[in-house]
């Protein structure tokens, strides 16, 4: 069987914490933190807007998300500066062990997918900047249904863009919630635990099908669980 691998690009395969050092610039020992609240508060809002049926794309949230972060944390940061964090977004590294685990999963038996809540060009940037954008067959972007994760709706859509089936196709996320969704769609989940304090959510009715905490161990997790 030849297994399709839907890969999570935020926080996944790309260091979303790799703006820390642009930061570092601007707000000094805040930098950290305003990294984590603006990361999060990303996640909340496309989660709300879901919910709302009131998509805007990625990269709009991203900016109302970083207006948030100035005020909750109270940083005054102008429009250019601003400016440069949203540039900086788009230029962010992959993680250090990205590059050798896509090369490993170069074989017959895998069909390798990018699947992101970003749009199809930021998400190119991104990959093409990292240097791993010709490992992949393509990007499915969350975009083209005006949808985001975990909606039921964007991982039918991976699916049929990827021209596979749920139980021969993997999401490899970071994101617990993200693993949830797809679980909940029929689609096969393996949690990637990058940090050592990150914890599943408990639903044992959708679990993951494999914990792995370097993208390395991918391959023979996969093997594993046949």
């Amino acid at each position: 069987m030849q297994h399709t691998l839907a890969f999570d690009v935020y926080g996944t395969l790309i260091d979303t914490n790799g703006v820390i050092l642009t930061l570092q610039k601007m707000v000094g020992d805040k930098a950290a933190e305003f990294s984590r609240v603006w990361r999060e508060k990303q996640l909340e809002y496309s989660f709300r807007r879901g919910l709302m049926q009131r998509y805007r794309n990625f990269s709009v949230c991203t900016r109302e998300e970083l207006d948030y972060t100035c005020t909750i944390l109270q940083v005054d940061l102008g429009n250019a500066d601003r400016n440069m964090l949203m540039d900086t977004y788009r230029v962010l590294p992959a993680f250090g062990d990205v590059a050798e685990a896509l090369k490993q999963l170069d074989k017959p038996a895998y069909r390798l997918y990018a699947f992101s809540n970003g749009q199809t060009e930021a998400v190119r940037g991104l990959l093409e900047h990292a240097g791993i954008l010709d490992c992949f067959i393509d990007i499915v972007s969350v975009d083209e249904v005006k949808r985001f994760k975990p909606d039921p709706a964007v991982y039918q859509h991976m699916l049929k863009r990827c021209g596979s089936t749920p139980d021969s196709t993997w999401l490899i996320s970071s994101n617990p919630f993200d693993i949830l969704g797809a679980r909940s769609a029929g689609v096969r989940g393996i949690w990637l635990q990058r940090s050592a304090t990150s914890i599943f959510d408990p639903w044992d009715d959708l679990a993951a099908d494999a914990t792995i905490s370097l993208l390395t161990q991918l391959d023979a997790a996969i093997q594993n669980c046949r």
